[in-house]
This record gives structure tokens, sequence and C-alpha cells, in this order.
């Protein structure tokens, strides 16, 4: 996920929203980051059955890629891979005060191996991006609460409760697994807007 004007999105934030974690990444651990029109993002992603040296291996690279990449969030279609496997990293300054307060239990970063959306409760409507959409964003209706359940890196399974941005992120990141992408959640308005920008990136993707 792209930490856009609201968030981004892989997740992204645009500039002067919130001060992104910074890392000095390493440069051969740096992913590249696969945009639309790549027939990976529409892979459903393949759960993983052990947590392996190579699980371990690619969420840290994940990691890097993603704060390289000035992301929040990022999940391994979006890297060319097929693991049920997403990572996740929202400042807490970037959530609304009572959302920071609600969220205070999940610690950050956070990796979800095979993540389920067991439940969601209200809704919220901000601007979501996509590393995957460079340049593109759109107002994006999601649930305001979810509850995940996930396997950490020791194979424990575990359920986290998100309000705000962060449940943005995990919906967002989850829709990644499942091979739903962020134009599917546009508006056929939306859609239209963007449709040269998308154009492009399919272009691009073919010729590459």
């Amino acid at each position: 996920m792209r930490a856009h004007a609201a968030f981004f999105w892989g997740c992204q934030a645009r500039s002067g929203f919130f001060k992104l974690r910074t890392l000095k990444a390493r440069s051969d651990v740096i992913l590249p980051v696969v945009t639309y029109g790549n027939e990976v993002l529409r892979q459903k992603a393949v759960p993983v059955a052990e947590i392996t040296a190579s699980v371990r291996q690619l969420v840290s690279d994940m990691l890097e890629s993603m704060y390289a990449a000035k992301g929040v969030g990022l999940a391994a279609e979006q890297v060319g891979r097929t693991e049920a496997v997403c990572v996740i990293d929202v400042p807490r300054e970037a959530e609304k005060e009572a959302c920071r307060a609600f969220n205070a239990a999940v610690a950050m970063p956070l990796i979800l191996i095979n993540p389920e959306i067991v439940a969601s409760e209200g809704k919220q409507r901000n601007e979501e991006g996509c590393l995957s959409f460079p340049e593109i964003g759109a107002p994006i209706t999601r649930a305001d609460t979810v509850t995940v359940t996930y396997l950490d890196l020791e194979g424990r399974r575990q359920t986290a409760t998100a309000r705000g941005l962060l449940s943005r992120a995990i919906q967002h990141e989850t829709d990644h697994l499942n091979g739903v992408l962020l134009v599917d959640r546009m508006s056929p308005m939306q859609k239209m807007s963007v449709s040269g920008q998308l154009k492009r990136l399919q272009r691009a993707a073919a010729s590459a």
C-alpha cells in the first residue's frame, strides 16, 4: 500500500502527511514492485504450509522493499511472488488519535502470513493509493474496523483487531492476496478518470 495524500498502499503516503519510518534500505534485497498489467497481480496467493528460512527471508526482503518505496504495506504478489504473505507498517502519527489508541496493541511492523479477515464493522471512505498503481489514487470505501487472523513468523496463530488506517491497510493487502486490485474497488467514473494512466501501465507491462 502506498503512503498517499491519505495513504499509499502496496500501499503509499504523500509528502507532508506523515513522516515515514526512515531506514537505510539495502539495495541488494530491494525487490522491484510489479505494476498494473502484470498477470501475477491477479493470481490468488498460495497458503504458506511451513515457516521456513525462505519465508523469513521473503518477509525481510519485502520489508526492506516497502520502506525503500516509502510504502506502508506490501503483498507478495506485488514483488512477483505468490505466497500468502503481506507486511504492514503504519506510523502511529498517521492515525487519528482515537484509532491510535485503539490500535496500540498491534505491534509494527505487522507480518501477516495466511491472513483471513473474519469480522468487519462500520465504514470509512478515504483516499487510497497503491505502489502497483503509481500516481493513481481514489476515494475508496472500506470497513472501519476489521479482525484478522494470521500466522506470525513463529508459526503461531494470532488475531488482531484494527481500526482506521491500519484497518484499511489490512484490507488493501489481503485484497492483493486474493487477486483484487485498487482498480476493482473504484467506481466506473473513477476508472474513467484514470483510464489513460491504466492503459499506459498495461502497455508497459506487456512490453516488459
